[in-house]
C-alpha cells in the first residue's frame, strides 16, 4: 500500500536578542505638580537643600518659598540648622554668612589614615541683604529667626536698633528698638521671650545695667527690675537660663534671679571664672564652655568639670578660638587653629566643625561621644568668628 510521506514543517524562531536600551525612544519625565513637590521636598533633610537646588530652576524657587517651610512645620519636619558669621579683623560693615550643608558630589576623600573618610559637611556662603548687620552686637535665635541687639557699624558709636535674620527667606528686617544704645550685651530666650541685658555704658542712668524684654510674637519691649550694682563690676556680660533661673554675670560676678519667687541671690565667683572668656552655650539645663578643655557647669556643687569622653576630637592649639552652639539637644563646635602665618603666602586658614552627642548618665558625670568633625571652610586669616548659633526651620 502506498503511504506518502509526512511533510516536516520546521517553525522559525523568534529571535532571543533583546533591543538595546540605547535603541529605544527616550521616554519623558512628566513634571510634577509644585504642590506634591513641595511636599516631597519638606521630607527631606535641609543638609540636601543646596544639592535639590542646583537641579532647575523651578526646584531653586520651591526651596526658597515660605510654602514649603510651611509645609515642614504641618508635618513635624522641623530641624536645626547651623549658622556662622564671620567678621574682618577690623569690622566690616558687610560681614559673611554660612549655613551647614553636604557637597553636591558627595565626595568622599580620606584625611589621614587613623580618621574616618569625609562625611562631606561643609558651610556654604548665603546673602544677607542691606541694612548693615552691626558688630560686637548681642544675638539669638527664637524658631527660624535670629535676632540682633546694639552693636557698632563704624565710630565704635553703640546702637539701640534690632535687626532680625529670616533663615527661611535669609531676608533681613528692623524690629522695634531698645530704648537705650548697647554694645556687646547678652541675650537670652525664655518661653519665646528675650532678656537683654549689659552693654550699657550711660553712667547717669538709674542702673548701669537694666534689663530688658523683648516679646518675640508681640513685639513689645517690657523690662526687669534689678538691684543697683557698683559700678567697678566692668561692662561686660553673660546670660543664660538654667533649670529655671536666670544666671547674670557682670565682671566676675554670678547673680542668679528665681522667676518663681522674684528674687536675685549671690551665686559666687567660680562660676565667673570660665564663663566670661570663653565661648559657651547652655544644652537641656547644662551651661558648657571651652576654655583649654570642653566643661560643664555643676549648679548643685557650683564648680566647673570636664567632660569625659570625646574619642577621636583632635587637640586643639594654644591660641585656638572656639564657638559652642545648642545643635538640637548636640554641641556643635566651630574653630579654627589661628596659627600665625609662616610667610606672607599664608593667606587662608581653615575652619572646622564638630557634632559631639552628650549623654548625662548621672548627676556627676556628662560624657560626649564625637559623631563627626572635619574641615568646613576656608577663608583669609584676616577673618574672625562673629556669631555661630542654630535655628529651627
Amino acid at each position: 500500500m502506498y503511504s506518502p510521506k509526512r511533510k516536516t514543517v520546521t517553525m522559525k524562531q523568534p529571535s532571543l536578542k533583546k533591543k538595546k536600551l540605547s535603541d529605544s525612544p527616550p521616554t519623558p519625565i512628566p513634571s510634577l505638580p509644585d504642590d506634591l513637590l513641595i511636599s516631597i521636598f519638606a521630607r527631606v533633610a535641609r543638609l540636601y537643600y543646596s544639592n535639590l537646588s542646583l537641579v532647575s530652576k523651578s526646584f531653586r524657587s520651591l526651596i526658597a518659598s515660605p510654602e514649603l517651610y510651611e509645609t515642614r512645620s504641618l508635618l513635624g519636619r522641623t530641624e536645626s540648622c547651623l549658622y556662622l558669621c564671620l567678621q574682618e579683623g577690623n569690622p566690616d560693615p558687610n560681614p559673611l554668612w554660612f549655613t551647614h550643608c553636604l557637597k553636591p558630589d558627595r565626595t568622599l576623600t580620606k584625611r589621614t589614615r587613623k580618621t574616618k573618610k569625609s562625611r562631606g559637611n561643609i558651610l556654604i556662603p548665603i546673602p544677607v541683604p542691606n541694612p548693615p548687620l552691626a558688630h560686637w552686637s548681642g544675638h539669638a535665635s527664637v524658631g527660624s529667626n535670629i535676632y540682633f541687639f546694639g552693636g557698632y557699624i563704624k565710630n565704635n558709636v553703640p546702637s539701640s536698633k534690632v535687626l532680625v535674620l529670616d533663615c527661611r527667606s535669609h531676608t533681613l528686617r528692623e524690629a522695634p528698638s531698645m530704648q537705650v544704645e548697647r554694645l556687646d550685651p547678652s541675650a537670652t530666650v525664655i518661653d519665646g521671650k528675650i532678656y537683654v541685658a549689659g552693654g550699657n555704658q550711660d553712667e547717669d542712668t538709674e542702673s548701669l545695667y537694666p534689663i530688658v524684654i523683648f516679646d518675640s510674637k508681640t513685639q513689645i519691649w517690657d523690662h526687669m527690675p534689678i538691684p543697683y550694682w557698683e559700678q567697678n563690676w566692668g561692662c561686660l556680660s553673660r546670660s543664660a537660663y538654667i533649670e529655671g533661673k536666670f544666671y547674670l554675670m557682670i565682671g566676675s560676678k554670678v547673680m542668679a534671679y528665681d522667676r518663681e519667687v522674684g528674687r536675685w541671690d549671690f551665686v559666687g565667683y567660680q562660676m565667673g571664672r570660665c564663663w566670661l572668656w570663653s565661648c559657651n552655650c547652655v544644652i537641656e539645663n547644662v551651661l558648657y564652655c571651652y576654655g583649654g578643655a570642653f566643661r560643664w557647669y555643676d549648679t548643685d556643687l557650683r564648680l566647673w568639670k570636664n567632660i569625659k569622653g570625646l574619642k577621636g576630637l583632635p587637640k586643639f592649639g594654644k591660641n585656638v578660638y572656639v564657638k559652642l552652639v545648642d545643635y538640637g539637644g548636640k554641641m556643635a563646635a566651630f574653630w579654627d587653629n589661628r596659627v600665625p602665618p609662616t610667610s606672607s603666602e599664608d593667606k587662608y586658614k581653615t575652619i572646622w566643625c564638630a557634632v559631639i552627642a552628650l549623654e548625662r548618665p548621672n548627676s556627676e558625670e556628662i560624657w560626649g561621644m564625637v559623631e563627626w568633625y572635619e574641615a568646613v571652610l576656608t577663608v583669609p586669616v584676616s577673618y574672625e568668628f562673629e556669631h555661630a548659633l542654630a535655628v529651627t526651620v
